[in-house]
């Protein structure tokens, strides 16, 4: 094969690739958060099973554990439930981005959990609240598609 020939294959698989995952990128998103907290939501809802739980007792010292523990897992479940479906995106998102400002409280309410050495050496907790900055991301991306909009592979106009 010319190096003619082989540049055309790659540009015919890219574009196909690219065009597949723009075609499919949100959806598989959705199904991500949706999944994620689906899953964390339904850990917190068995005393002991989330690993957060501990970080939660110990950062909303101001609300009674046994009831805003039960609170946040049903919170997170129907904000998975949201991404799933795809339906009320917009409600989802919001929801998703109250729940998300009370995740990464500990940062401010409770850092000695959170921090081995401040600000860059992060205990396991804090590493479980910093991946929340993809979560967040994510949404994003998906916020930007409910009007109706999407994803593109192609350039945008000069």
């Amino acid at each position: 094969m010319d190096q003619k020939n082989l540049s055309e294959t790659f540009d015919t698989v890219d574009n196909w690739l690219t065009s597949w995952m723009a075609r499919n990128g949100v959806w598989f998103l959705r199904v991500a958060i949706g999944l994620v907290y689906i899953w964390f939501g339904a850990l917190k809802l068995f005393p002991g099973a989330s690993p957060a739980e501990g970080l939660i007792r110990d950062t909303i010292t101001f609300l009674p554990a046994n009831l805003f523990i039960p609170f946040l897992a049903i919170w997170e479940i129907v904000i998975g439930l949201g991404f799933l479906t795809g339906r009320y995106m917009r409600l989802t998102i919001l929801l998703m981005m109250l729940q998300i400002g009370g995740a990464v409280s500990p940062l401010v309410l409770n850092p000695g959990a959170v921090f081995v050495s401040f600000p860059f050496v992060l205990t396991l907790e804090g590493q479980y609240i910093i991946k929340n900055v993809v979560l967040i991301a994510a949404a994003i991306v998906v916020g930007a598609t409910v009007r109706g909009g999407g994803l593109s592979n192609r350039k945008p106009a000069a």
